[in-house]
């Protein structure tokens, strides 16, 4: 707690969510070119290769957009200033990507011809770093407002999301892309956790 106290400030967590703000500033003037050309389409209805990243800084709206910054002012700063800016920059990207490629599997599976955008997948891998790395910091929900430390905050919401998958609750939500990007956060930790590297301090 001392060390993350005294760590300089995470600036990449601040210049993501400044970006992100930026960008959803520019995809309301422009809309539906935006969505387009830079969400993440499945393979077969406009998938391109850059969509995976571009799709994390597009949001459906205010409160979407607003929900994800929250999380990753809540969490990212403490993982950052635990890992450095280099690591959590990889597990940023890392996230992105496991949660584009789960999200990209289920939409075929299921036949869909939609789009998914935002930056939930790369805050479940944030999420799933800081549980890791604070395993019992205590975190408190909005509502209801419950504390609980922040492992069986991840597991409890790691199930949430793998059961409204599954069952198609809150549809239009990606729970899998939420489920591969968690997926992500937990790997990448893992090998930095390995005996014998560098590990986080």
């Amino acid at each position: 707690m001392n060390d993350v106290a005294r760590a300089p400030a995470a600036a990449l967590t601040y210049a993501l969510l400044v970006a992100n703000v930026a960008i959803f500033a520019l995809e309301s003037v422009y809309g539906d070119a935006v969505i387009t050309a830079f969400a993440l389409w499945p393979l077969g209805h406009g998938f391109q290769p850059w969509q995976p990243v571009t799709s994390a800084f597009l949001h459906a709206g205010i409160a979407h957009l607003a929900t994800n910054m929250f999380g990753l002012w809540m969490f990212g700063r403490d993982v950052e200033r635990r890992v450095g800016t280099r690591r959590f920059a990889t597990l940023y990207l890392a996230s992105l990507v496991t949660a584009a490629i789960a999200q990209l599997a289920v939409s075929g599976l299921m036949a869909e011809a939609r789009p998914s955008l935002g930056a939930s997948g790369a805050l479940f891998g944030i999420l799933a770093a800081f549980a890791m790395l604070f395993p019992t910091r205590r975190v408190v929900l909005l509502f209801p407002p419950i504390p609980m430390k922040a492992r069986t905050f991840m597991l409890a919401y790691a199930a949430f999301e793998l059961y409204a998958g599954v069952t198609g609750t809150f549809a239009g939500v990606a729970h899998f892309a939420h489920l591969g990007g968690l997926v992500g956060g937990v790997l990448c930790v893992r090998y930095w956790l390995q005996p014998g590297r560098n590990r986080p301090a």
